[in-house]
């Protein structure tokens, strides 16, 4: 198990970029340098001039990777999704029973990230405040339709039909799978931003894993009502 791990590579959409940042130091110098610099600005601040100037490079460097920064937003997300599938993928290995495979899945999908020593110039953890504060933007646009027709989110989808199987393994006549673990993701997502930030719109308890077992109950509770 731990060499699959080691050897696995995370895949991202093609259509993102223009030349794979994974290939090159360079590459995988914009990628740490524009999780460091957004998570300390913003999205909306953030540039590729600040950023080639953060990373000591160029932009006409950062050009030749990707055509715009929503174009690196969405490959920050995608990278991320793939991260948290293939991770939810061994935590799940080998579990027979499927509600024990939900739990551990909605706690890879939900729970705070810990920095993976297998993937050294990304810092998990802020890229996960990095998804929680800015990961909308990846899809709330006009450009919606024509990014989706080209693949861009079938990591997040994935994600999603991985864990609504599991729910279908408990209860194969739940209607609303799919609805229900985007909902519970997103919903986890603001939690964790509330807690942070507006913490009288949760109840997010300091040194505990509130979020995640909410979730957790509220989808056990839901499927299993219908048994």
């Amino acid at each position: 198990m731990d060499g699959l791990y080691a050897n696995l590579r995370l895949q991202v959409n093609e259509n993102i970029y223009l030349k794979n940042p994974e290939s090159s130091d360079l590459g995988q110098r914009i990628i740490s340098g524009s999780i460091e610099l957004i998570s300390e600005i913003g999205f909306e601040r953030f540039t590729f001039r600040k950023l080639a100037a953060a990373i000591s490079s160029t932009e006409a460097s950062i050009y030749r990777y990707f055509e715009s920064k929503h174009k690196l937003l969405l490959y920050l997300t995608a990278w991320y999704w793939a991260w948290v599938q293939y991770r939810m993928l061994f935590a799940t290995a080998n579990v027979e029973s499927a509600e024990d495979r939900l739990k551990r899945a909605l706690d890879v999908a939900l729970e705070v990230k810990e920095v993976d020593i297998q993937f050294p110039h990304i810092d998990e953890q802020k890229l996960y405040r990095l998804v929680v504060a800015e990961s909308s933007k990846a899809y709330l646009n006009k450009q919606v339709d024509e990014i989706n027709d080209q693949g861009v989110y079938t990591s997040y989808k994935d994600l999603v039909e991985l864990i609504s199987k599991i729910i279908l393994e408990i209860n194969p006549n739940y209607k609303y799978p799919h609805m229900l673990v985007s909902t519970v993701i997103e919903g986890s997502n603001h939690q964790h931003f509330f807690a942070q930030h507006l913490p009288r719109l949760t109840d997010v308890v300091c040194g505990e894993s509130g979020i995640t077992e909410y979730y957790q109950e509220m989808v056990l509770t839901l499927i299993k009502a219908e048994l």
